[in-house]
């Protein structure tokens, strides 16, 4: 085959796969949905902050199984599965808007999209290897970080136009429908599994390796910071500057601009850089962020904080992700459910942020909890290795 057609081949596979990562950012619409259920049905922060935590306690009940459902039926075939799920979550709040569809609607969300994060990145390990891995997983991930962007304005702009906010789900509906019928022509070689089938017990094993076990701990770390401030950023506003939730919504949207701008330049900065040195800068500007959100109270100090966390938050993912599916590559099924297992993180994270938020009447208690998050990332940098 010549080097053309190989490129050829190359975007011909690429393609659907980075429409399934454009649909696995419609969970991030959760932290501007929960502001929105929030004020619709008049919900204390605790209870609010219920609504991710729906979302993503299905990691940590779906991911491992997922894993060994890719063993029996193959990656491809787990996706688009998961994207089913997700035209389901996202057409129902469209029928019927209450507080009890919605939980439904974020359950399937959540389900789907464990099944999605699961089985899309080890689906790229099929179309890219070696350190190519992380410089395409994050590319990946600015493709999804491009829809987390937009929720927000999409919301906003339809609640002001036509008074209802849901309507942002229809567009990423029809996103999803094209994705799955590009993925269910699209064929993708899979490496054939050898050997009997790991059971549940021999899947969370794997948590006994150390790094495996770092790796979980910090992709729940980061899950946590990415949710916690996708909820918390337009409380931080509403509660230092005294605005309405119509004008603090658009923080989340800083946040996911700055996250789409790191991914994107990730992409190129991890095939060129070593991803430890990627790694520590990104979590250094966590930290900056982090200590800026206890003092400032301000607009565009705030502002940069949120910004600082999204570009900090962006490459985090797919450098751990892919160091534990280099570390154990005999296991790339098993360590993948268990890493996306990792993001239950966005339902523990929240539901402290709630706590802590009413307990000490501010945000600046789910700072806090997130600032936990961001000192385990920091600990994690010396850990981080290089792989042929």
């Amino acid at each position: 085959m010549t080097q053309e057609k190989k490129e050829s081949s190359l975007v011909a596979k690429l393609v659907p796969v980075m429409l399934a990562f454009f649909a696995m950012g419609f969970v991030d619409s959760v932290g501007t949905a929960t502001n929105y259920v929030k004020e619709s049905f008049g919900l204390s922060n605790t209870m609010a902050n219920l609504c991710p935590s729906m979302v993503f306690f299905w990691f940590l009940v779906c991911s491992v199984p997922t894993g060994m459902l890719m063993n029996k039926i193959g990656r491809r075939k787990t996706v688009l599965i998961s994207l089913g799920v997700t035209i389901a979550a996202l057409v129902l709040p469209l029928v019927y808007y209450h507080f009890a569809t919605m939980m439904i609607a974020f359950a399937l969300l959540g389900i789907g999209n464990a099944l999605m994060q699961v089985s899309l990145n080890p689906l790229v390990s099929n179309i890219v290897s070696g350190n190519k891995l992380a410089s395409f997983m994050t590319f990946g991930q600015f493709v999804k970080a491009i829809a987390s962007f937009i929720a927000p304005i999409l919301a906003a702009w339809f609640a002001a136009k036509y008074g209802n906010w849901t309507f942002m789900y229809g567009l990423f509906a029809v996103e999803s429908v094209i994705a799955f019928i590009m993925l269910g022509k699209e064929k993708i070689k899979e490496e054939e599994m050898t050997g009997k089938v790991s059971t549940f017990k021999e899947a969370f094993s794997l948590l006994g390796d150390g790094t495996i076990l770092l790796c979980f701990i910090g992709i729940m770390c980061h899950v946590g910071i990415d949710v916690g401030t996708n909820t918390a950023a337009p409380q931080i506003l509403m509660d230092r500057l005294g605005w309405p939730l119509s004008q603090a919504i658009y923080a989340t949207s800083i946040y996911f601009m700055f996250r789409t701008i790191g991914c994107f330049s990730g992409s190129f900065l991890l095939a060129k850089f070593p991803a430890k040195a990627v790694f520590g800068v990104s979590v250094f500007f966590m930290l900056a962020a982090m200590c800026g959100l206890f003092v400032f109270h301000s607009q565009w100090p705030l502002y940069v904080c949120i910004a600082l966390i999204g570009l900090g938050n962006s490459n985090i993912f797919p450098i751990i992700f892919s160091q534990a599916m280099l570390h154990k590559p005999e296991h790339k099924n098993e360590v993948s459910g268990l890493m996306i297992m990792g993001l239950v993180g966005g339902t523990v994270f929240p539901i402290l942020m709630g706590l802590a938020a009413d307990a000490m009447g501010s945000q600046s208690g789910a700072v806090a909890v997130m600032s936990v998050g961001v000192v385990y990332l920091l600990f994690l940098i010396a850990k981080i290795k290089k792989y042929a």
